[in-house]
Order: C-alpha cells, then structure tokens, then sequence
C-alpha cells in the first residue's frame, strides 16, 4: 500500500506529464533521486484518463519493468496521446482531465479446468483478468466489474477484446489474475 504522500505524488507526476506532452510532445523526466524508496521500486501500472466521466484513455503495463514513478509518467503520457482508440488530448481537455492510477500486483498464473471453473474462481470486484491465446491477449482491470457486474459477461467481453468471439474457448487459453491499488484524482 503507498501512503498519502506517495499517491499524492504520482498523481502529480500523471498530470506533470500531460502537461510536459501539451508542450513539448514527450513525458516529464522523473527525478528519481527525489522520489521515496516506494516510488523507485518496479511495479506496473495503468494510467485511466476520464473527461466528463468517460473514458479519455487508458493505458498501461501488466509487468514491472521500471521503477513506478516512471512507469506513471510514461503511461499517462500514452493514454493521453497514444490510446488509439481517442485522438490527443488537446489543452482544452487536459485541465478536466480525471485521472485514475492502478498499481498492479504480479500477475498469477490462473489454472482452469474449462470455462465454469474459471467463472467460479474469477472474484467480482477484485481481480483483473488476463487471456492470452495464440498472438492474441488482452486484460480488463478489476474497475471493469463496475460495468460488466456478471461474471459470465465479464469473461465474453475480454475475450471480445482480445479478438475472440464471444463464447470461445480452448484449451490453449490460459489466464493470469491480478489486483490492484487504484487512487484518482
């Protein structure tokens, strides 16, 4: 868990980058040497932007790769300018701009016997869900389950987004579950 300061600091950091990518066309540079211990370590994250309580852009990492502050700076910068389901933010947007960070926890490996066993231990609310198969995967974050509440619905849609019909399985799928620390601005 990150204390207020920290949290405090990576939304900065979000912003700070937004910003720096109104204005020069990159992410801000993270002093590192001026961050906690908490915000050097490798941690994944996912960088949400909302404007008008829809989604703006969102972007981010399944692995921990480089250290969180960083990996803040650069996702938000990529779900403000990189999501290619949106265009750029503009300067207009970016003052309105909510923005939402999940830490991740490492993804675990989730064993499944078929499809209900995987709907049986897929927990509402709580985990974010991986599905890979062949050159395709994808992941919903746990905040997803505040739109698609049914598991069932959960599951179809990821695998929708993931470029699967709707109802399809195979024994090649395999699934990772993780969760996550989210704090918003």
């Amino acid at each position: 868990m990150l204390d207020a300061v920290d949290r405090t600091r990576l939304l900065e950091i979000a912003r700070d980058s937004i910003n720096t990518g109104l204005d020069a066309g990159h992410s801000c540079d993270v002093d590192l040497a001026r961050c906690s211990q908490a915000l050097r370590l490798k941690r994944a994250t996912f960088v949400t932007l909302e404007l008008d309580q829809q989604l703006r852009g969102c972007i981010g990492t399944l692995e921990a790769r480089r250290p969180l502050a960083t990996d803040v700076a650069e996702n938000a910068w990529s779900a403000a300018f990189q999501d290619p389901r949106f265009g750029p933010v503009t300067f207009a947007e970016a003052e309105s701009l909510e923005i939402a960070i999940s830490v991740l926890s490492p993804p675990q490996p989730l064993p499944v016997a078929d499809e209900e066993d995987l709907l049986e231990q897929l927990r509402p609310g709580v985990d974010g869900l991986v599905i890979e198969g062949g050159h395709r995967h994808a992941t919903f974050l746990p905040s997803v389950w505040e739109s698609l509440l049914d598991p069932y619905v959960f599951l179809s849609q990821l695998r929708s987004k993931a470029g699967f019909p709707l109802d399809y399985w195979s024994e090649q799928l395999t699934f990772k579950r993780y969760t996550t620390e989210t704090f918003r601005s």
